[in-house]
């Protein structure tokens, strides 16, 4: 069975969440929950609530055990850009833009529904 959580609008740059991602492709979820632990940066922190999430989502919801759990799919993709004005040299003003990032954590555990 493979259930699902998404954190939309995350404040972190998709770009630097990617990076951290790419870390728990593939693995057992109590191997990507060390890694993530392990990982000094704001979206590991992000990362792993929502991988919790979507284990709590599929030991709750189809009695999946924990041991079973693997993370078959998680992406990064781009939210809402937030525009922000900052004052630079001359008078002027400068667009500062704050990206945000939809995470999607998926987990199986290889059976059929």
């Amino acid at each position: 069975m493979e259930t699902y959580a998404i954190h939309k609008n995350a404040m972190v740059a998709p770009r630097k969440a990617r990076m951290t991602i790419d870390l728990i492709r593939g693995k057992r979820v109590n191997e990507a929950v060390a890694i993530l632990k392990n990982t000094n940066t704001k979206s590991s922190r992000l990362i792993e609530k929502v991988l919790n999430s979507a284990v709590a989502n599929a030991t709750n919801n189809y009695n999946a055990k924990l041991e079973d759990l693997v993370v078959s799919e998680c992406f990064v993709n781009p939210g809402v850009v937030l525009k922000r004005v900052k004052p630079a040299s001359r008078s002027r003003i400068d667009r500062r833009d704050k990206r945000t990032s939809h995470i999607t954590v998926k987990v199986s555990d290889g059976k059929e529904a």
